[in-house]
């Protein structure tokens, strides 16, 4: 959430997502009905409708939040719901996993590294360096640098220089184990853990290239400091991505890279694009947000060919987490990367002047500025949720072998995955709980917490179920304004400033950040999104949490006072001319930082229309069937929403405190399991031609369940006894 992040791809979708939809909301648009609010619902669907466009499949952090919202509705107009489910069919069939398990961010293009975050990058370091001979079919300006380099300074061995084009330094490696030798440069080991080749040609399939390396203390090249990558030939350009930072010898200052090819004769080609150092800007929330898009894909809509083809996948990402972030040892998500140990890339000194630690301080998740990283306390509680989730998951597979799914090595115990998951929180709730303030906070490698009040942290750890119902209270008593928390710079009423959501974080930060981002004191609190401002998309897990914790009625009191700022912004015109500087408030996107996240880039403002369906009606689809947990205000007679694809069926669901009514349109072949509010329940069964019956389901043991079969009729009806 920076200001680069709108560039390219990102911003045409998001333009083009809420640029389109300001005709008319389709009939088959799904409706909220409850009696006596008819004018607040239908300002939530309004508000659901002008996020829903572009609530199909983004970057891979965006996989949980998007497929919840964007999946159920029924909306058979321009073929949209079957269009979003091929689009997540295909686009999480098609994630990246590299060959440790890893799974790729999939975010616009940069010359960062290809399968992490767009920033940081080489020349935002300070000993680093790089040489682009070609800027074809790369990123556009302020993703790279501002100039072309030429050869100047490089030396080739046992290779012609064919000179620069617009593809790039073009050689032929006139006799085997041709090399290329950069000019001399001053190179952290630390600001590079990578280093990256972007190049092409010809002739080199069986070669085995390397780079090596000198440095102050040892100036010549050696075969003790060289690191083997792969051969690679073909017309298109291919990134290469080197990890040095795996040798024991990429240490010291560096002052000169070679590149050998390796080859075992002459004559190849060879087009050399780029070649510069790289930062490690993966995102180690990756696996557990592809897990659970992948479930709640296969939960809403049953396709098992897409389960079939993804279940080892899912099973490797996690996997990945209990071995690269080493989660059986250390109980959380430890993360091991270069300038990913949770400490900031700003430092004070002891006289109070700013010292800046370049390569420290990186993001690892969707809050790009903030550091977290070492024991990383977000990563943590959603590792929790994707252990429950993958368990989940697993026990469904076990108890349908008719499935035919995958099973093996890679298969995981749902028990272990269960037990694990416990241990998970216990030890975060120990490690990341702040006692003074009652809250939880991030600790870097140094044990050092920085608890800036962040309130996503907070709000996320009571929806996953990570934070215990006395925490919950306690996070929920301070973001509401009841409890004050010393040193805080927004406290009470303030907190709620921007209406339509909590401020991010309620606590001035100015010294905890990545090291770019190296002028926080200059930009006022509020005016940054990551300090005192706010997204709308995460007021859905402040809702979900209130609901959960307070009860229907404070959830419903918080979801009114959004109403009304929403109809405000309506009255004025949208978003953009509702903050044009007549009011407090600075929207950030399009180019341009600000500390309000409401439309562009911020495609999870879909989410908070979603309370009603997940919250209220406390639906939650399964492999056999789904849950409904209704939770009522205490004002509300009935809720119902209509237009909810399940697998293929569209239900209209109408709950209150004592009933629950669903009518269907189409069939499945098999009973489904109904996992209602343990009570005894009346059930009546109306057929298609308005035939009543009074059924008599079976309860599963195993879970209490119903088991129904609905095949032919048109409407069922529970009446609690």
């Amino acid at each position: 959430m920076w200001l680069w992040w709108t560039i390219l791809l990102v911003m045409a979708v998001s333009l083009c997502a809420y640029g389109s939809q300001q005709g008319s909301i389709p009939d088959d648009f799904p409706r909220f009905h409850v009696p006596g609010y008819e004018k607040q619902m239908d300002t939530l669907r309004r508000l659901f409708w002008l996020h829903y466009p572009g609530a199909g499949p983004k970057a891979t952090l965006w996989d949980e939040w998007l497929s919840s919202a964007s999946l159920w509705p029924a909306v058979d107009t321009d073929n949209s719901a079957q269009s979003f489910r091929q689009q997540w069919k295909q686009v999480l069939s098609a994630r990246i996993i590299d060959p440790e398990g890893y799974v790729a961010t999939h975010q616009h293009a940069s010359i960062a590294h290809p399968l992490g975050w767009p920033f940081p990058f080489w020349n935002q370091g300070r000993r680093t360096a790089g040489w682009h001979f070609s800027f074809k079919d790369t990123v556009g300006p302020g993703w790279r640098p501002d100039r072309l380099n030429t050869p100047e300074g490089w030396t080739l061995n046992r290779a012609q220089d064919n000179g620069v084009d617009e593809e790039g330094w073009r050689l032929t490696l006139t006799e085997p184990n041709a090399t290329a030798t950069t000019p001399e440069c001053r190179i952290d080991p630390y600001e590079a853990p990578f280093l990256q080749l972007r190049w092409k040609g010809k002739g080199l399939d069986d070669a085995q290239p390397y780079v090596e390396w000198t440095t102050r203390e040892q100036p010549n090249f050696s075969v003790e400091r060289r690191f083997y990558f792969n051969p690679y030939s073909g017309d298109v350009y291919h990134h290469e991505v080197i990890p040095v930072y795996h040798h024991p010898q990429w240490k010291g200052e560096i002052t000169r890279l070679r590149i050998g090819f390796g080859n075992p004769r002459p004559g190849a080609e060879v087009v050399l694009q780029a070649f510069f150092t790289q930062y490690d800007t993966r995102h180690n929330i990756n696996s557990q947000n592809f897990v659970r898009g992948c479930a709640t894909l296969f939960w809403w809509t049953r396709d098992l060919n897409f389960l079939r083809q993804n279940l080892n996948r899912m099973r490797t990402a996690i996997r990945y987490l209990m071995t690269e972030h080493q989660t059986l040892t250390h109980k959380v998500v430890y993360t091991p990367w270069v300038g990913h140990e949770g400490r900031s890339g700003i430092r004070r000194t002891p006289d109070g002047k700013k010292e800046i630690i370049a390569g420290q301080g990186i993001g690892n998740n969707y809050w790009d500025l903030l550091p977290f990283g070492y024991k990383d306390v977000y990563a943590t509680i959603h590792y929790y949720d994707a252990l429950r989730v993958m368990a989940r998951i697993e026990r469904e597979v076990r108890q349908h072998p008719e499935w035919n799914m995958p099973g093996g090595v890679l298969a995981l115990d749902p028990d272990f995955l269960l037990k694990h998951a416990e241990e998970v929180k216990h030890e975060g709730n120990r490690l990341f709980w702040n006692p003074r303030t009652r809250r939880y906070a991030p600790i870097d490698a140094d044990g050092k917490m920085h608890d800036y009040g962040l309130t996503f942290l907070n709000l996320e750890a009571i929806y996953y179920g990570f934070a215990t119902p006395e925490r919950a209270r306690d996070i929920l008593r301070w973001i509401s304004g009841e409890r004050m928390v010393e040193g805080d710079t927004s406290q009470g009423e303030d907190i709620y400033f921007w209406r339509f959501a909590p401020r991010a974080t309620t606590r001035r930060n100015i010294d905890y950040y990545f090291w770019a981002w190296s002028a926080p004191e200059s930009i006022p609190f509020g005016d940054q999104v990551q300090d005192g401002g706010a997204v709308l998309g995460f007021s859905y897990h402040d809702l979900m949490a209130r609901l959960r914790t307070r009860g229907a009625d404070d959830a419903w009191n918080r979801l009114q006072e959004i109403l009304r700022w929403f109809e405000e912004v309506e009255s004025a015109g949208g978003y953009r001319r509702y903050y044009d500087g007549s009011r407090p408030g600075r929207l950030q996107g399009g180019g341009t930082a600000g500390g309000l996240g409401l439309d562009m880039e911020f495609f999870e403002s879909v989410l908070v229309p979603q309370v009603m369906l997940y919250g209220f009606l406390g639906f939650q689809p399964s492999a056999d069937g789904f849950t409904l947990q209704p939770s009522l205000p205490s004002t509300w007679k009935q809720v119902r929403i209509d237009r909810i694809r399940w697998r293929d069926v569209t239900l209209d669901i109408t709950a209150t405190p004592n009933t629950i009514r669903i009518l269907k349109e189409g069939d499945t072949e098999e009973p489904i399991a109904l996992r209602l509010p343990n009570r005894a329940w009346k059930v009546t069964a109306i057929d298609r031609n308005g035939s009543q019956s009074e059924l008599q389901p079976t309860r599963r043991a195993e879970d209490g369940a119903l088991l129904v079969n609905w095949r032919g009729l048109r409407e069922l009806r529970f009446e609690a006894q």
